[in-house]
Formats: structure tokens, C-alpha cells, sequence
């Protein structure tokens, strides 16, 4: 398994051992887990992009937001061939569902399909899918993620697929507005959602990821009636209002709000607003490669102690999980 530091890596050194076996035997559902692993980087043989894949494996330093998406390229670099590609989804699958202690109960992956030189978006997702059903869909679901840069088409093309494949009984729970937070025009993404919502898949939103988002972007994509909102860490009283009446899922990456910046420390971490407020939310990765973190790590953050972690009681921390396993997309006729 990948090497656990930064955050994560610091409040695992911080718990006892029952502790962790604790943190191991709670059922756990992960909503937000990208098909990045380190294995599938030691097939790089491309000069190109080897510095890139370094970084990553050497675990980056994070400026701000940016930095992290800077990264993309030499990701995206590794998975323009079909091997390739189930390579890293196998890679992934197995990182959090194999082993004595699978890291999670139930695993929502999610990609962005490509078309590359070898594979059109729909042999993308199959290539995906097939290794999913290897495992089973009572273990994994697909959420299709569509890149806030990209054009109508591609959008269109993304929804269809997911509506279609979830059509033929393939595990597609969900679909994701992922990518650079303030790119594209939101109002423009609402008729993709609004299909997608209709044919019975899960809606999740990353929104108000940076200071720079502002609270009409912000509005508009609360418009859609997400099920899910991802990281939601600048949003403003009239959005935390609607939020608040509406109830959809928070999912909170911990490590991934630290190492990018958007969070200065656990303390002023926005999950404190959530858990306040009874309000449900799903403990997530996020990348586990650019962060060095796996869901222990990040369950570990809840329950290390001050300034570690966040201190919470092992109860609090079982109800955590109870609610991220009552906020997972399931197939729906």
C-alpha cells in the first residue's frame, strides 16, 4: 500500500492501536475516489511526462488549488490505452477493497471519460466498467464526472453514456461536475444535470471550492438539486440558508482542503459547521496519490486528538460513517 504522511500520516502516528482497529471495523462508504494509483506509474517510460509522475510519487507541494490541477496532465498521460487504464482502475479497486481490512464498504469511483488516440468515451467507461464488475455492484458504482471546461458535445456525450449504460443494468450511480472550480458557465451545465437527475443518477456538484467562486456561480449550481455537494468551503450565509433547507450530503476531504490551502488548519476546517449543525456528511479522499492519504488516514484525522486531528469520540465518529453510508448513490429504476 502507498505510503500514508502529511495529515493523515500524522494522525495515524497519533492513535492508539485499538484505535485504528476501531477506525478498520467501521463500515465505511467512499464517495469520492478517482481512478489515480501509484502501481499504475511504474509502466511510465516516457521521458515526456516522467517528471510529472515524480512529483506525484514524491508527493507535490501545493501552493493553492491550482497546483493540484497543474498535475493533471502527466495523470491523464497514462491512460490513453485501454491496458493502461484498467491497469490503474484494477490498481484502485484493490487499494481499497482487498486486503484483511478493505478500506471501505462500499466504493464510489469516479472518472472522466476521455477520447483518446485508442478508446472513444463510451469504450473508456466500459474498460472501466468491466473492472468494476469484478467485484461486484453491491461493493462498487461508477459516477461519470464531466470537466467544467468542457463544450456542450462532450457534456451531452457524457450524460447519454451514463443514462445509457445505467439503462443496460450497468453499476452508473451518478454523475459529478469536477475540474478547474472556476471554469465554464454553470447555467449552461443545467440542462445535462436536470437529464441526468431525470433518469434516476445521483447528482454531485464540487462547488465554492476557492475564494474566487462567486455566490451567483455558487447559486446557480445549488439550482440543480444536488444529492451531493463537494468540499462547499466558501459558501456565503444565503448558500449555507438553501444548503441547510435542503440537505444534500457535504463531502469533506480533509487532507486534500489542508494540502491545497483552501483550509489554513482542522481547527477553522468548514466540517465543524456540518457537525454542529447535525447536518449529514461523507468522509472522503479526494486524490489519494498527489495527497498520500487513504481513508483510514482520513477517518484517523477525525479521531486524533487536538491539534492533530479533530478529537471527536469514537461515537461520533461511528454516526460520521452511518451517514456517509446513508448518502452513497444506489441503483435506481
Amino acid at each position: 500500500m502507498m505510503a500514508i504522511s502529511g495529515p493523515a500520516g500524522d494522525a495515524l502516528k497519533a492513535l492508539t492501536s485499538e484505535q485504528i482497529a476501531f477506525l478498520q471495523n467501521l463500515p465505511k462508504e467512499l464517495a469520492r475516489q478517482y481512478r489515480t494509483s501509484s502501481p499504475a506509474y511504474e509502466m511510465i517510460s516516457n521521458d515526456a511526462i516522467q517528471a510529472g509522475i515524480d512529483i506525484l510519487l514524491s508527493g507535490p507541494t501545493l501552493n493553492e488549488l491550482h497546483d493540484f490541477f497543474d498535475l493533471f496532465p502527466a495523470i491523464y498521460a497514462l491512460m490513453t490505452a485501454p491496458p493502461a487504464l484498467a491497469c490503474a482502475v484494477r490498481a484502485v479497486l484493490s487499494l481499497f477493497l482487498d486486503g484483511e481490512h478493505p478500506q471501505c464498504t462500499y466504493l464510489e469511483l469516479r472518472t472522466t471519460p476521455k477520447v483518446t488516440p485508442e478508446m472513444s468515451r463510451e469504450e473508456y467507461l466500459r474498460v472501466v466498467l468491466d473492472q468494476i464488475k469484478v467485484y461486484g455492484t453491491d461493493r462498487v458504482g461508477l459516477i461519470v464526472s464531466m470537466d467544467r471546461k468542457m463544450g456542450p458535445e462532450a457534456m451531452h456525450e457524457c450524460v447519454e453514456l451514463a443514462k445509457s449504460l445505467k439503462m443496460e443494468g450497468e453499476p452508473v450511480v451518478g454523475v459529478d461536475l469536477c475540474g478547474d472550480p472556476t471554469a465554464g458557465d454553470p447555467a449552461t451545465f443545467r440542462t445535462y444535470f436536470k437529464d441526468a437527475k431525470e433518469a434516476g443518477l445521483g447528482i454531485t456538484l464540487h462547488i465554492a471550492e476557492t475564494m474566487y467562486n462567486t455566490s451567483e456561480d455558487t447559486l446557480q449550481l445549488l439550482s440543480f438539486s444536488p444529492d451531493r455537494l463537494g468540499h462547499a468551503t466558501f459558501l456565503d450565509d444565503e448558500a449555507k440558508k438553501i444548503v441547510a433547507e435542503k440537505n444534500p450530503c457535504i463531502e469533506i476531504c480533509l487532507s486534500s482542503n489542508l494540502l491545497c490551502k483552501t483550509v489554513p488548519t482542522l481547527e477553522a476546517h468548514h466540517i465543524r459547521h456540518y457537525l454542529k449543525h447535525g447536518h449529514p456528511i461523507a468522509i472522503c479522499t479526494d486524490d489519494i496519490l498527489p495527497f498520500h492519504t487513504s481513508l483510514l488516514g482520513e477517518y484517523a484525522l477525525l479521531l486524533a486528538p487536538e491539534p492533530l486531528g479533530l478529537g471527536l469520540s469514537e461515537e461520533e465518529v461511528r454516526a460520521i460513517s452511518k451517514m456517509s453510508m446513508d448518502c452513497r448513490f444506489v441503483p435506481k429504476s
